[in-house]
């Protein structure tokens, strides 16, 4: 587990309770489930934001970190936020990886959504994906959202919540 965030000048950080709380639980967890796998902080390629924690898990286990299509891998950053969380804290999101498996999903995603989108606003009929998760979503709707004669929204509730690309009437072909 890494003690803090190397700073410009080579000095280890303090990190935030949340984030200390976050590495701390996972670690926990992987030495429970017996994981030949380390976690710590994501390096910083400038994809994160300030209000983001990015774990990631490394090692020989990782790959079963994942599960079947990221289901443990999600469960586990559910546990993570639940813990780090505290009231009274600014709320940071909390993002856990393992082997780049999620970077790798979300580019997928977002490069699917863009390309339905390009038929929806080409053909000008909606396109419904199936239940996903809030983070995906959230994957479509940020990579939609400057895409010109398409908008998304999410309808349904909990486990069948689903995004819907819907042409808008008018609009100029999509430039992405």
């Amino acid at each position: 587990m890494e003690a803090g965030n190397p700073s410009s000048s080579g000095v280890e950080e303090p990190l935030d309770p949340q984030t200390e709380r976050a590495l701390g639980f996972v670690q926990m967890l992987l030495e429970k489930m017996e994981m030949d796998a380390e976690v710590s902080l994501a390096p910083d390629d400038g994809e994160g934001s300030a209000d983001e924690i990015r774990l990631e898990i490394e090692g020989p286990d990782a790959g079963r970190i994942i599960g079947k299509r990221g289901s443990v891998l999600e469960a586990i950053q559910y546990l993570t936020t639940r813990v780090a969380h505290k009231p009274g804290e600014p709320r940071k999101h909390i993002a856990v990886d393992a082997e780049g498996y999620r970077a790798r999903h979300e580019d997928q995603l977002a490069d699917m959504a863009k390309k339905l989108a390009r038929r929806v606003a080409k053909e000008g009929k909606v396109i419904t994906f199936d239940p996903m998760t809030a983070r995906d979503r959230r994957v479509v709707h940020m990579a939609l959202k400057d895409i010109q004669g398409v908008r998304t929204e999410s309808h349904g509730e909990g486990p069948d919540r689903r995004v819907q690309i819907i042409p808008v009437k008018g609009a100029a072909a999509p430039t992405a």
